[in-house]
């Protein structure tokens, strides 16, 4: 479901950056008065774009007018030379949008070190002004695609006071996927009123249950960007409706950015397999991730994933060797689904090959870990590998 957020306007053209005929370039206008907040990749070697974006960020206190996304370079890896074509491009919209080249937040994805040149985004850019409406945000969605299959496309709608408030967002991602803020694209807006401190403190709470509990690959980009927007123009002011609006709003922008994360799963890079890998009786927090993540992250278990098979051995494995302190194996008990399949440090006494398989079969599936350690517990999505992602990764250059 699409809808529109009042005071957003996006256009979409085609620089022809990667391939000809092809939309690769989105601009998104936001109203004078909007507020952004980003959160951004935390990997050293950070684009030219995430760099100039925060320091646009930080120097208009949040107060851009203009998000400009590319897709087919990613601008990473390029030294002076790609910073000083982020800021032309970010010019370049300041000259025919009539605004300061800080207001423009650029934004790239695609092929890591290859330097992007400014001159098709420029020579596009008319067309992209232009197009410019508040329709756009399907076509916008599909503009911003790399290796995904679909576009990723959110929206919520929430009454207040008798008003309606609108989130809308996108997002793009399917391959090097993993959490540390934000292993991807996504661009969230509404047309409510919040505070700069409001809007960063709700978007890392959101973000934090959504785009950060997400790993295909466990490798994250050069260029991970997550933004979110308010235009005030519904002429609600969340904050000021007290609890019962702030706690709708959260709800919707919290479901909106885990609709888009798991999205981002699904379409995970020849992914056959949606996972959840659940995580419960840890001490604390940290325990129940590191054993998460051990487990989405093992390529034994992701290829075991792939045939269907029920290879519990390899789940073992990943418990044990995720550097739980003082782990007493006999306490733990994994679970496929429904199925127990191992219990005190062993094969369940009920277990069947059968029962695993059957599990194992759907393209949704829930892997459950009980360590019997404390009160804790976490989640995290992930996919199985497959022979298409190997074969998209090897030819993604070629």
């Amino acid at each position: 479901m699409q809808l529109s957020v009042r005071g957003v306007r996006l256009g979409v053209a085609q620089a022809g950056i990667k391939q000809a005929d092809r939309d690769d370039l989105v601009l998104i206008e936001l109203a004078p008065g909007s507020t952004s907040v980003g959160l951004f990749t935390q990997n050293a070697f950070r684009a030219a774009p995430v760099q100039l974006a925060q320091q646009h960020l930080t120097d208009t206190a949040g107060k851009a007018r203009y998000w400009l996304i590319n897709t087919g370079n990613a601008n990473a890896g390029t030294g002076l030379a790609g910073y000083e074509t982020a800021e032309k491009t970010c010019a370049a919209v300041a000259e025919i949008q009539d605004c300061h080249g800080i207001e423009v937040l650029p934004f790239s994805t695609g092929v890591i070190g290859e330097l992007l040149s400014a001159e098709p985004v420029i020579n596009a850019l008319p067309h992209a002004c232009a197009d410019l409406s508040e329709n756009r945000w399907q076509r916008a969605s599909e503009a911003i695609l790399t290796t995904d299959t679909h576009a990723k496309l959110a929206s919520r709608v929430i009454s207040v006071s008798g008003k309606e408030v609108t989130l809308t967002g996108m997002a793009k991602g399917a391959g090097m996927i993993r959490p540390d803020m934000a292993t991807m694209l996504a661009f969230v807006a509404t047309d409510a009123e919040i505070s700069s401190a409001g809007l960063d403190r709700l978007f890392r709470q959101a973000v934090s249950a959504s785009f950060n509990r997400i790993t295909v690959d466990g490798d994250t980009s050069t260029n991970d960007a997550a933004m979110f927007a308010a235009t005030g123009c519904s002429g609600i002011a969340i904050e000021a409706e007290g609890g019962e609006a702030i706690a709708a709003f959260t709800e919707a922008l919290e479901s909106l950015c885990l609709e888009l994360a798991q999205a981002i799963i699904r379409d995970g890079e020849g992914a056959t397999k949606f996972v959840e890998v659940q995580v419960e009786g840890g001490v604390d927090a940290d325990e129940c991730d590191a054993v998460a993540y051990t487990i989405a992250h093992s390529p034994l278990v992701k290829t075991a994933l792939f045939a269907s098979d029920p290879n519990w051995g390899r789940l073992l494995a990943a418990i044990g060797r995720a550097g739980l302190k003082n782990l007493c194996v006999d306490d733990v008990s994994l679970y496929l689904n429904d199925v127990l399949i191992a219990v005190n440090g062993a094969r369940a006494p009920d277990y069947t090959e059968a029962q695993g398989q059957r599990a194992m079969a759907p393209p949704e599936l829930t892997i459950r870990v009980d360590l019997k350690r404390g009160a804790s517990s976490s989640r995290v999505w992930t996919t199985d590998f497959s022979y298409e992602y190997v074969r998209i990764n090897a030819e993604y250059r070629t």
